[in-house]
């Protein structure tokens, strides 16, 4: 018969309830992991946003004090601006009221003194228009390039190069002879018993005329012009008959041009008399521009009544340049005439050896 042993008593808690109690404790732990990650992410992204937002908000916050600044700024330099206005106003204010005043003394005055107050308002007016008129025509001659005197050629041809034009005192010497109405020896004769309105309008005179308004009008403004129209004799152009007249005396050099078109071509043609004046002028010249159709016809004597060829016309041109002052350029243009193949190489000659120079131009120039 076996014995029977003390009954074994199970514990409470066995193994497998142990178990279950871990896993479900480990499933708590898990899923308050997930839920606090979850969280920690939402309040990351949340304080993300938020910083963003501050952050914008601090730039607008600084703008809006960078705005303010300005309108500060603006506001008191409008509150200067207002200030000097209304200084301004008064002081207007006064002016016009000082105005008035005069006007109304003017308004009690006499007759007589209205009317020199109108006189000397149209005189005003006037010279106020004269005044824009002159300033409208500096700034034209400037435009130009520095030019004293306005000239337009016919279809603006206003070319001439190689001329020297400089010099402070400019002596502008015209060939006036009967050889400067026509270019043929022809034309001449017939021209040179023309009536004197008739050889005023031939077309080679004119044309010598047109060409010193050229010369005048294109000098330096710092230049001083006289004029010298010679033939048999020479005839010192202008009103002055001492000193050099300033190229922006319009007046003088007007009355120049006004006694140079009254000029009638005639007689024969004295060179040595045209330079022979050039140096008794006082101060003596810079520069000569000589304006002739040829060789002298005639020399400082009396003029014969024979026939001069063509080497004693090239004696007289050789004797003139013996009067020409020492160191002063002689700039020529010639006109051409028939029947005098020297000219072209004296006149050239001339201007190698003074330094000017010597220049034939087109016939539609200027």
């Amino acid at each position: 018969m076996a014995l029977k042993g003390p009954k074994r008593q199970l514990p409470a808690f066995s193994l497998s309830f142990l178990d279950i109690m871990f896993c479900g404790f480990g499933a708590v732990v898990l899923l308050v992991l997930m839920v606090n990650s979850n969280m920690v992410r939402h309040r990351e992204e949340t304080s993300r946003d938020l910083s963003q937002e501050v952050k914008r908000l601090e730039m607008e916050v600084q703008s809006g004090r960078q705005l303010l600044a300005e309108l500060r700024n603006s506001l008191e330099e409008t509150s200067s601006s207002v200030v000097s206005a209304e200084k301004e106003s008064a002081r207007l204010v006064e002016e016009i009221t000082r105005t008035r005043n005069r006007i109304s003394q003017y308004r009690n005055s006499s007759l007589a003194s209205r009317q020199s107050l109108e006189k000397l308002q149209s005189d005003l007016k006037r010279l106020d228009a004269e005044r824009k008129r002159l300033l409208a025509r500096e700034r034209m001659n400037q435009d130009a390039g520095e030019k004293a005197r306005h000239f337009q050629g016919e279809g603006n041809r206003q070319y001439l190069t190689g001329l020297h034009l400089g010099g402070k005192r400019i002596l502008l010497l015209v060939d006036a002879s009967a050889s400067m109405l026509d270019r043929t020896i022809l034309g001449i004769i017939r021209k040179r018993n023309l009536p004197p309105a008739s050889r005023l309008k031939a077309r080679k005179w004119q044309r010598v005329i047109r060409t010193a308004r050229w010369l005048l009008a294109n000098v330096p403004t710092s230049s001083s012009i006289r004029i010298i129209t010679f033939n048999s004799r020479v005839l010192l152009l202008g009103e002055s008959k001492t000193a050099w007249i300033p190229i922006t005396n319009r007046w003088q050099v007007n009355t120049m041009i006004t006694r140079l078109k009254e000029t009638v071509p005639a007689h024969g043609t004295s060179l040595a008399r045209a330079f022979s004046a050039a140096t008794r002028l006082s101060p003596r010249p810079d520069n000569i521009i000589l304006l002739t159709d040829g060789l002298p016809t005639i020399g400082t004597g009396k003029p014969g009544t024979g026939k001069v060829t063509s080497d004693q016309r090239a004696r007289l041109f050789r004797k003139a340049v013996s009067q020409l002052p020492a160191g002063v350029p002689v700039n020529t243009i010639l006109f051409p005439l028939e029947g005098d193949p020297l000219a072209a190489g004296l006149f050239w000659k001339l201007a190698v050896d003074t330094r000017g120079s010597f220049i034939t131009p087109s016939r539609d120039w200027p």
